[in-house]
């Protein structure tokens, strides 16, 4: 299924009779490494292991006062080459009877080429309308809780998990329907995708904050999808990103290999076996007014006229060594940084 369909199906969903704007493209793997600069600033290694993509000036650090992404970067893992933010998520693992773990591979989101990584999505207001502001240099935010183990988040619905078909796409693009913040517990024909949907308002005047939450917030009434407006401590409207990674859990789809119990058998690189702790971090990185400059023209998909793009093959060939070296892949008898499941 290519892109223009997908978009086609999230628009009869909202019966809106017009073709709807977002952008949507892929960024491939950067580099998968054990540090944070979000919430273990300085840190090497951190408690747990992430894949990154986009600019490669990611780092430990990453002091905002100094590091510009754009200018330091000399490269992206991004189809547009004037995105040098950086965007990261948790790993997925597969945990054997004999307690062993592999890392799940990835493959790439309908429609785009990559090499796995993670499609990105900057979504402008569903009215066709309504303008946003971009995100301004130094600007940070994460969603979700690498430590929830259990519901009652209140990111409900904002980070969740879709047991694939074996073709199409399922129901719509965002959470919805039968996602489920949960781990699937059962065998997935087309593989797990995880989607992480982060706040649509903004105070105005911070580009981060100690928790990088405080400074964002999602609509005081509705949700984005429905119009809903800003809370009035959060007015300013920023776009919709969110983030869309698959995980190839097909060639573990054998039910003899998982527990004998039953229970699902992966587990984030947190040491999480539930999935309420996948979460997403992001960097702001464009260069210049770019990013203000695609949401005013509503560009459609991974075409822009006002972008510069390239080739996937160049943003594939966009890699770093990880800070931290340790084993990662191949049967690893504890998950890396020795992360106790939970």
């Amino acid at each position: 299924m290519q892109w223009k369909t997908v978009v086609l199906a999230l628009v009869l969903e909202r019966c809106s009779g017009q073709l709807f704007q977002m952008m949507r493209f892929a960024c491939s793997q950067l580099t998968t490494d054990r540090i944070d600069p979000l919430v273990n600033p300085g840190l090497t290694p951190g408690p747990h292991l992430h894949q990154i993509v986009g600019g490669n000036s990611f780092n430990a650090s990453m002091d905002p006062a100094t590091h510009d992404l754009p200018t330091v970067s000399t490269c992206t893992s991004c189809t547009f080459s004037e995105d040098f933010s950086n965007y990261w998520t948790a790993v997925l693992y597969f945990r054997a009877r004999n307690g062993s773990f592999l890392r799940v591979p990835q493959f790439s989101s309908s429609g785009v080429k990559s090499n796995g990584g993670i499609l990105v999505y900057y979504i402008p207001p569903y009215d066709g309308k309504t303008k946003v502001t971009a995100f301004k240099p130094g600007f940070r935010m994460l969603v979700g809780d690498a430590s929830l183990r259990s519901a009652g988040s209140a990111y409900a619905k904002k980070v969740c998990h879709r047991c694939m078909p074996a073709t199409g796409e399922g129901t719509g693009v965002e959470c919805q329907g039968s996602d489920t913040i949960a781990l699937p517990k059962a065998p997935c024909p087309g593989g797990i995708r995880s989607v992480i949907t982060f706040p649509t308002c903004w105070d105005g005047k911070n580009t981060d904050t100690p928790d990088h939450k405080s400074h964002v917030a999602y609509p005081a009434t509705g949700t984005f999808d429905s119009g809903g407006a800003c809370p009035s401590t959060h007015p300013v409207k920023i776009p919709q990103l969110m983030y869309e990674v698959m995980w190839d859990t097909r060639p573990f789809n054998d039910k003899s290999l998982w527990p004998e119990d039953g229970s699902q058998p992966f587990v984030w690189s947190t040491g999480d076996k539930t999935g309420y702790s996948q979460h997403g971090d992001y960097v702001f990185g464009w260069k210049g007014d770019s990013l203000q400059r695609a949401l005013d023209k509503r560009c459609t998909g991974d075409n822009c006229s006002v972008l510069k793009m390239q080739a996937a093959e160049l943003a594939m060939k966009c890699t770093k060594p990880p800070m931290f070296k340790e084993d990662i892949d191949g049967w690893l008898p504890d998950l890396p940084g020795n992360m106790k499941m939970s």
